[in-house]
């Protein structure tokens, strides 16, 4: 029998079989419509869908998801387009901007933007940009808005873009959200916001 170093650095020299990767098409269903497969997802995340034709109809629901909330500040990432909308949404509450820091914890909002929309899951890609790594957990309710431009089919695509992009360079902090915060760990009965929010609105506008 061969020592057992020269069977080791025998069998380094030996070409490993190339692993085949799994497609995600084995896993989830083929997206024939990435919109209606958002919206789909979305319902089955508990996950709040809006679709909305232009910047003004998008402040109008904005002012309609806010309306039924306790009073109390809201947290609103500090982006120009966020700027834009929210004067016409005219929310009767104290407003909190990203610039002046990060979210309180008595906050009942957060409004921020997504970095990717992901079709195939109903799953938001947010990062530090977007408002700070408190704002997607903090409130007990969270506001994304976004363009149908940032929807993309699949993860794989969504980071591949995230990449290339530099966000995932820049931030220190990416996170991928899949539906408000819930749980069923005791004996099996959901909890929403036990880790995070228990509600996540996604206003999506079709024009940028």
């Amino acid at each position: 029998m061969q020592p057992t170093d020269k069977r080791i650095r025998a069998a380094l020299r030996t070409p490993s079989p190339q692993a085949s990767d799994a497609s995600c098409g084995e896993f989830f269903e083929p997206i024939c419509n990435s919109l209606e497969r958002f919206q789909q997802e979305c319902a089955a995340n508990l996950m709040e869908c809006n679709l909305t034709s232009d910047s003004t109809s998008s402040a109008l629901q904005l002012a309609k998801v806010l309306a039924p909330l306790p009073e109390g500040e809201v947290f609103v990432q500090d982006d120009p387009m966020l700027r834009q909308i929210l004067p016409a949404a005219n929310p009767a509450r104290p407003i909190r901007w990203s610039s002046e820091g990060a979210p309180r914890e008595a906050s009942q909002a957060t409004i921020t933007m997504a970095d990717a929309l992901i079709a195939q899951t109903g799953s938001i890609l947010v990062s530090a940009s977007c408002g700070g790594r408190g704002a997607s957990i903090i409130a007990p309710c969270h506001i994304v808005y976004a363009t149908l431009a940032q929807l993309v089919p699949d993860l794989q695509t969504a980071l591949a873009n995230a990449y290339r992009q530099g966000i995932l360079d820049r931030n220190s902090f990416a996170c991928v959200i899949s539906g408000s915060s819930r749980t069923a760990d005791i004996e099996k009965i959901l909890i929403q916001g036990a880790h995070g929010p228990r509600r996540l609105v996604v206003i999506l506008q079709r024009e940028n």
